[in-house]
Order: structure tokens, then C-alpha cells, then sequence
């Protein structure tokens, strides 16, 4: 069930209310949609060049951990996964063979991570799976720089909204 087919009935009563509250959930219903449809696109991309062996979330982990070398704590700082999934995740992949870990001589708790030849071959084939996307995406007119540019911006205003609200709502 969506998040918008649960919320709707508590909408305010004004019809401004109505019409922002309507249309505030249904961008959060189309951006749950697009980050499952995302994973689903990454998953049949992997199983079209044949790769079985990581899902379509460990996947987006190598391709945003890319030529750095990190630790659990900065990818989740920086807003890509929660808690226990990253160090799940991480700790597969490392016992896959697509990432290297090395625990950091400063502070011996924290482990830092970066990928091997085989991470960034996987790295790789998201990166051309997302430059098709880019391409196709400008060249059938979906979207042009203008307005990849507007969503962005409206995307990151939402986020910092959101940011807010943790940091200083309690």
C-alpha cells in the first residue's frame, strides 16, 4: 500500500490544504516508486550481462563508494544507507571479493573500504547502465538539462527540509 492510499484520507479540509497535502503524497508514493523501480532496473540489468552474485542495493553501494576509499560511517553520513545495512552490505561484499577492508590506524574501531578490480568492473556496468539512461532520456525529449536541473534543485530543498526536521524537531 502506498504512502499516499494511507495518508489521503487525513488530508486537511481547506481545498488549498487538499490540493498541496494530495499533491505532497503523491510525490512521496512517486519517489518510493522510483527508488524500487531503480533497484528493479539495476537487478534486470545484472542479469542480462549475467551478473548473479550481488543484488541491485550492493550494487549502488560500489558504483557510490566509486575510486575512494571510505568508512561505514561516512557512507551513512553522506545519506546513501542506514545503519545496519551498509554494514551488512559491506561485510558481503568484502567476503565476495569486491571490496577490500583494512582497519584505520588512527582510529582502530573504524575500517576503511574501497573496491577491487572486480568491485569497479561492477561499478562500471552501473556507470554505463546510468550514461544509457542519460542519453536515452535527452535524446526521446523526457527530460532536458533545464529540467533535470529543476528537480535537482526541488529534490535537495526537500531533503534539507527533511534534514531539518531530524536535527531539530526532537
Amino acid at each position: 500500500m502506498s504512502i499516499h492510499s494511507q495518508l489521503a484520507p487525513q488530508q486537511g479540509n481547506g481545498a488549498k490544504a487538499k490540493g498541496f497535502m494530495g499533491g505532497y503524497l503523491e510525490a512521496l508514493s512517486l519517489v518510493e516508486r522510483l527508488h524500487r523501480l531503480l533497484l528493479d532496473v539495476i537487478k534486470d540489468e545484472f542479469e542480462r550481462v549475467g551478473v548473479l552474485e550481488i543484488n541491485a542495493v550492493q550494487a549502488l553501494l560500489l558504483f557510490n563508494v566509486g575510486d575512494n576509499e571510505v568508512t561505514a560511517g561516512e557512507l551513512k553520513s553522506r545519506g546513501y544507507y542506514q545503519g545496519s545495512n551498509v554494514s551488512y552490505n559491506l561485510k558481503k561484499l568484502v567476503e565476495l571479493g569486491f571490496m577490500h577492508h583494512q582497519r584505520c590506524e588512527i582510529d582502530r574501531r573504524s575500517v576503511r573500504v574501497r573496491l577491487t578490480p572486480r568491485g569497479r568492473e561492477i561499478r562500471d556496468v552501473v556507470a554505463t547502465l546510468f550514461e544509457r539512461h542519460a542519453d536515452g532520456i535527452e535524446a526521446k525529449g523526457v527530460l532536458d538539462l533545464a529540467g533535470i536541473e529543476g528537480i535537482t534543485h526541488d529534490l535537495k530543498r526537500v531533503e534539507r527540509y527533511w534534514t531539518d526536521q531530524i536535527r531539530y524537531i526532537y
